[in-house]
C-alpha cells in the first residue's frame, strides 16, 4: 500500500502555524465546525439517493457519531454521509480554494479576531480549527457507492506536509480523528462534549450520537448493579425552521443562523414564518449584523438553503431572493417543489416565484418595522448593507420606491453621521422648491465646502450628501420619489432663481466674451453658459442632466471599463468680479494673450474644483507662478 508525502499549499501552511501558535479562548469551536461538515456531507449523500440508491449501501439511517477514546487520546467524529475520492481529499484539505484566504490571514492575526476565533467558519476553513486541540489530524474517508478498498487515509501532523494512503473502509463517508494534545484531554470527558454539543449544535436535523455508559439494574441478578455502554442521541434534531417560534430560545437561533451562514456575530434580526396557501413553504431567515468581508466577490454564495419535505435540495438557492437582498441568510423548506427538482427547473418555476415574492415582501416588512421601532439598530444595519440594498433601486424597477423609504441619507443641513429620509426631506422642502437635490462626492468635509452648493445654501435648500461611487447611479434610476423629481447639484442646469432682468442683462452683456471662452475651449468643452449654481465661485464645470457624474467615470474606469469621452459644460457665475475684469480687457483687446491665458486658467481651475487633474499641471504652476510674480511687483 503506497503512502504519497505531499506538502501543504503555501496559505495552508500559514494558516496552521497561526492556529497553533495562536492563543484562543473558545477552542470548543473546533466541535461545531466537524460536525456542521459532517451534516453537510449527509445532506449530500442524502441529495443523491434520491436518485442513486445505490448511494445508501444498505445503511440503516444517517447519523453524526462521536466517540471519545481515553486510553488512546483521540476523538473521532464519524459521518456516513458521501465520503471523499482522494483527489476531493487532497483538494479540501491540502488547499484552501477561496479568494479570501489573505483577508483571513490578515484578520487572524489582528488582536480583535484572537478574541472571535469563531471567524474561521466564515471563511471556509473550519476543519484546519482542529489543529487547535490536536497535534496530529487522521482522515480516513470512502465515497458512497464505491468499493470499500477505494477508501482514503490521510494525515498531517501540521509541519507542512500531510501523507495520503489507500485502505480499506467497510462503511461509507468519513471518520476525522483527533489525537488530542496533552492539556486539551478534556474533550474526551463525555459532559464536555454534551456541553459543546448543545451549545453549538443542538439544531442539527441529523442524530450526534455517541456511546454512553451507565450503570443499571441487572436483568440475572436482582439488586445488583452492572455496567452497558448504549448509543445516545446528544441533540435535539428537530429542524428548528419546523419548531413552533414560541419554543425556541434566542441562543438556538443564533447558533443554526451561526451554521447556516459562518459568520461569528450573533444576526441583527430573525424572520420565521410559514405560508399558507397558493404555495407553502417554511422559512427561517436571518439578517445579518455583520457585512461578509466576499458580499462583493464572485465566489459570493447568494441565496438561502433550500429543501423540500425537510430533504436539502442545494445549500444556496439564489432563485429564492433578489441579488439586492443577497446578505439574507436562512432556509427555506418548500413542500410543493418535487423532490428531484433541478436549478435549471427552478429558474421556470411559479412556486419559487410565489416564495421569491413573499421572501421579499417579509424582508421588506423587517426592515421597514426595525427602521420604525429600532432606529439604532437599523443605522448599525444600514451602515454595512446600505450599498447592497441600494442596488435594488437599479435591478428592481418595480419596488423601487418601497426601496426607496428603506435609504437613510446624510444631508447638508443635519450634523455629521445623523440622517434623514426621502420623506422627512419632502416635509422639510422650502416654499417654492419643487425638486429633491443631492451631491455626490469622496468625503463629508470635501462636499461640504463645495462651489457647487452655494445657490442651495443661499436659498436654504436642503441638498442630500451621497459618498459612495454608485450612488448617482441609483439616484438616477431612482429619477422621482413621491411625484418630485430628483436632481443632481453637479449636473444640469439648475435655476433656483426664475428668470428676471437682471439675469437677461447678464445673459447679454457677458454674451460675446462667452462665445470667445467656448472657441477657445471647444476641444475640452461641449458649451459655456451661466450658472444658477454658483454665488462665489467663479466657475464650475458641470456634466449633462444625463452624463455621468466624476465618481461614476473614476469607477468605470478602476473597473477596467472602456468610458466614452464625454465633454463637461463650463458655468461661470456672471457676478464675480473677475468676469467685469476679463469683460473690460476683451473690449479693449479682443487678441489679449492675457485673456487667452486666464480662460485656460479659468478651465483648470474648474478641473480642479471638480476633483480632476489640470490637463497640463506644469503650464498650470506656471501660469500661477506668473500671476503671483506681476501681483508681487505691483505691490511693490
Amino acid at each position: 500500500m503506497t503512502k504519497t508525502n505531499l506538502e501543504f499549499k503555501t496559505e495552508v501552511k500559514e494558516l496552521l502555524d497561526l492556529m497553533i501558535h495562536s492563543l484562543y479562548s473558545h477552542k470548543e469551536i473546533f466541535l461545531r465546525e466537524l460536525i456542521s461538515n459532517a451534516s453537510d456531507a449527509i445532506d449530500r449523500a442524502r441529495y443523491e439517493s434520491l436518485t442513486n440508491s445505490g448511494i445508501m449501501e444498505n445503511d440503516a439511517g444517517w447519523k453524526i457519531k462521536i466517540t471519545a477514546d481515553k486510553d488512546a487520546g483521540t476523538l473521532t467524529v464519524s459521518d456516513n454521509g458521501i465520503g471523499m475520492t482522494k483527489e476531493e481529499v487532497i483538494q479540501s484539505l491540502g488547499t484552501i480554494a477561496h479568494s479570501g484566504t489573505r483577508e483571513f490571514l490578515a484578520a487572524l492575526q489582528s488582536k480583535e479576531v484572537k478574541d472571535n476565533p469563531e471567524l474561521i467558519g466564515q471563511f471556509g476553513v473550519g476543519f484546519y480549527s482542529s489543529f487547535m486541540i490536536a497535534d496530529k489530524v487522521t482522515v480516513i474517508t470512502r465515497k458512497a457507492g464505491v468499493e470499500s478498498k477505494n477508501g482514503i487515509r490521510w494525515e498531517s501532523v501540521a509541519d507542512g506536509t500531510f501523507t495520503i494512503e489507500d485502505v480499506e473502509k467497510e462503511k461509507k463517508g468519513t471518520d476525522v480523528v483527533l489525537h488530542l494534545k496533552q492539556d486539551e484531554k478534556k474533550y474526551l470527558d463525555e459532559w464536555e462534549i454534551r456541553d459543546v454539543i448543545r451549545k453549538y449544535s443542538d439544531y442539527i436535523e441529523h442524530p450526534v450520537v455517541m456511546d454512553i455508559e451507565r450503570e443499571k439494574e441487572s436483568d440475572l441478578k436482582k439488586g445488583e448493579k452492572v455496567k452497558v455502554r448504549e448509543e445516545e442521541t446528544l441533540n435535539a434534531g428537530k429542524a428548528l425552521w419546523l419548531r413552533d417560534k414560541s419554543s425556541i430560545p434566542e441562543n438556538e437561533y443564533n447558533e443554526f443562523y451561526k451554521h447556516v451562514s459562518h459568520d461569528f456575530t450573533d444576526p441583527a434580526k430573525v424572520i420565521h414564518f410559514k405560508a399558507e396557501g397558493t404555495s407553502e413553504f417554511n422559512a427561517l431567515l436571518y439578517i445579518p449584523s455583520v457585512m461578509p468581508f466576499n458580499i462583493y466577490y464572485k465566489d459570493y454564495k447568494i441565496g438561502p438553503a433550500l429543501y423540500v419535505k425537510r430533504v436539502q435540495i442545494m445549500d444556496h438557492c439564489e432563485q429564492l431572493i433578489p441579488l439586492y437582498l443577497r446578505f439574507v441568510k436562512g432556509v427555506v423548506d418548500s413542500s410543493d417543489l418535487p423532490l428531484n427538482v433541478s436549478r435549471e427547473m427552478l429558474q421556470h418555476n411559479r412556486q419559487v416565484e410565489i416564495i421569491n415574492k413573499n421572501i421579499t415582501k417579509k424582508v421588506f416588512d423587517t426592515l421597514a418595522e426595525m427602521k420604525k421601532n429600532e432606529y439604532e439598530k437599523y443605522l448599525t444595519f444600514f451602515k454595512e448593507f446600505g450599498r447592497v440594498l441600494k442596488e435594488g433601486i437599479h435591478y428592481d424597477f418595480s419596488r423601487k420606491e418601497a426601496i426607496a423609504d428603506l435609504l437613510l441619507f446624510q444631508s447638508t443641513q443635519k450634523p455629521a453621521d445623523t440622517y434623514t429620509t426621502l420623506l422627512e426631506y419632502i416635509a422639510g422642502m422650502k416654499e417654492g422648491q419643487e425638486d429633491i437635490y443631492y451631491i455626490t462626492g469622496t468625503s463629508r468635509d470635501e462636499v461640504m465646502k463645495s462651489p457647487y452648493l452655494e445657490a442651495f445654501n443661499d436659498k436654504g435648500y436642503e441638498v442630500l450628501v451621497m459618498l459612495e461611487e454608485v450612488d448617482d447611479i441609483i439616484m438616477s434610476n431612482l429619477h422621482e420619489y413621491k411625484g418630485k423629481k430628483i436632481k443632481s447639484a453637479i449636473k444640469g442646469d439648475i435655476k433656483l432663481e426664475k428668470t428676471d432682468e437682471k439675469s437677461e442683462e447678464a445673459k447679454k452683456k457677458f454674451s460675446v466674451l462667452i462665445e470667445l471662452i467656448k472657441n477657445q475651449l471647444k476641444d475640452e468643452v461641449k458649451d459655456v453658459r451661466l450658472s444658477g449654481r454658483l454665488k462665489d465661485t467663479a466657475c464650475c464645470l458641470v456634466a449633462d442632466e444625463e452624463g455621468m457624474a466624476p465618481e461614476v467615470e473614476k469607477l468605470l474606469r478602476q473597473m477596467g471599463q472602456t468610458v466614452p469621452e464625454s465633454k463637461r459644460i463650463l458655468e461661470i457665475n456672471p457676478s464675480h468680479p473677475l468676469f467685469e475684469a476679463m469683460n473690460k480687457l476683451f473690449e479693449k483687446d479682443q487678441k489679449s494673450v492675457a485673456l487667452e491665458e486666464y480662460i485656460k486658467l479659468l478651465y483648470n481651475q474648474a478641473l480642479l474644483l471638480e476633483g480632476s487633474k489640470p490637463k497640463d499641471p506644469a503650464a498650470f504652476a506656471s501660469a500661477i507662478t506668473r500671476l503671483m510674480v506681476k501681483d508681487a511687483e505691483r505691490s511693490t
